[in-house]
């Protein structure tokens, strides 16, 4: 091989990570010990403070509220905004979901144990308002209302697959459902609970889903896989991996939930 055909591709080398290297640029920081957050689709902040007071703040950082009483299920397990207008809490323990309008205020509450639904580690806002929740102990997707009535349920996950999955994160995106077991990998169904197909991508954290993307951060990077197109791209993170106590990624965001502070950047 020619010194200049060398040369040539160590520029590449050399420009591919330097693109890495500036693929990110911090937009701001929201300084403040919390233990979770999460980031609407309008760039509004939902904020867990250490004491357990989650409050909301628009992308300029104004107050539009506060919602006191986190603590009444037991631990927060989780946060859904998909839909600003409409907020879903999570209590674990209690399989109980509260949900929250856009300023904080109680909705409803829903008892999942109501409808025989003990045993659930994952839930998500569905594209027509409803709740998708996974039934580990009957291993089924069920969509439920507001009413906590069960609407829709697939078949037992176990008549179908060698080894049911055990989702932990749940997401409704351009009409297929996508159900996320960091061991076994990302199950796809379409919105009638009809098995699509499996993506073999495991170890993942903080996984979302952005149209008919998924993304999730592997090491030291930021991994988005198209499946319309089977495309993958990666990305080197803006910070060390294990700074990061949790990560939102909205199309072109990418928030960080650092010890002392909540950095935002675009990409």
């Amino acid at each position: 091989m020619s010194k200049h055909v060398l040369l040539l591709i160590s520029l590449f080398v050399m420009l591919s990570v330097a693109a890495q290297e500036t693929a990110f640029t911090e937009a701001k920081a929201i300084e403040g010990e919390y233990s979770n957050f999460t980031v609407d689709n309008l760039g509004n902040y939902l904020l867990l403070s250490k004491n357990n007071q989650l409050k909301k703040l628009t992308a300029n950082g104004d107050s539009v509220g506060v919602f006191n009483d986190v603590r009444r299920y037991g631990k927060l397990h989780s946060i859904d905004a998909t839909n600003p207008l409409k907020l879903l809490l999570y209590y674990k323990n209690f399989a109980t979901v509260v949900v929250l309008d856009r300023f904080l205020n109680i909705v409803n509450t829903i008892d999942l144990r109501k409808q025989n639904i003990f045993q659930v580690k994952a839930i998500a806002q569905s594209y027509d308002n409803n709740i998708w929740v996974y039934d580990e102990q009957a291993s089924k997707l069920k969509k439920i209302g507001e009413d906590g009535k069960v609407l829709s349920e697939t078949v037992d996950f176990r008549m179908i697959f060698d080894e049911a999955p055990t989702p932990v994160q749940i997401f409704d995106q351009d009409g297929f459902v996508y159900l996320y077991d960091p061991e076994k990998g990302v199950y796809v169904f379409d919105i009638y609970g009809t098995f699509k197909t499996k993506l073999s991508y495991t170890g993942l954290s903080n996984l979302t889903v952005v149209g008919k993307t998924i993304i999730g951060i592997e090491n030291q990077s930021l991994i988005a896989y198209t499946t319309g197109t089977f495309t993958e791209k990666r990305l080197t993170l803006p910070v060390p991996a294990a700074q990061i106590e949790k990560a939102v990624i909205r199309p072109g965001h990418f928030y960080v939930l650092k010890s002392d502070r909540i950095q935002h950047f675009t990409f």
